[in-house]
């Protein structure tokens, strides 16, 4: 069968780009002018400690609309309580600083629809 550009199937397990850092990785998918990215992070993950700190920074500020596959991590604005998102949540984070962590013992995953051309490309 011969593939057509009108249809295009892509899958996370051969993304077009990962970026690792320290407890998680940030696979990439780039698909129809769209940027989509797969978070997972493992028990003790924060983005402070473990992606913010090669950057030289204490938040993130990058704007995330996403959803989460499986497991719990907060988003936290600076100078506000945590919100915890859970398996099935759609999540909206705006670009004010804020950080975010692994809520238990089981690895969070979530998809990225916004922000993920940005998040972590630094690092």
């Amino acid at each position: 069968m011969i593939p057509s550009p009108d249809v295009i199937l892509k899958r996370f397990e051969q993304p077009d780009e990962i970026r690792e850092f320290d407890r998680g990785k940030f696979e990439i998918i780039h698909l129809g002018g769209m940027t989509i990215g797969r978070a997972t992070y493992q028990p003790g993950w924060r983005w402070s400690s473990d992606v913010g700190a090669a950057q030289g920074e204490a938040f993130c500020r990058v704007e995330h609309l996403g959803l989460v596959i499986s497991g719990c991590a907060t988003a936290a604005v600076e100078g506000e309580a945590p919100i915890e998102m859970r398996a099935g949540d759609l999540f909206y984070v705006s670009s004010t600083p804020h950080d975010s962590w692994v809520v238990g013992e089981e690895p969070y995953v979530s998809l990225h629809f916004l922000g993920a051309d940005h998040y972590a490309a630094d690092h």
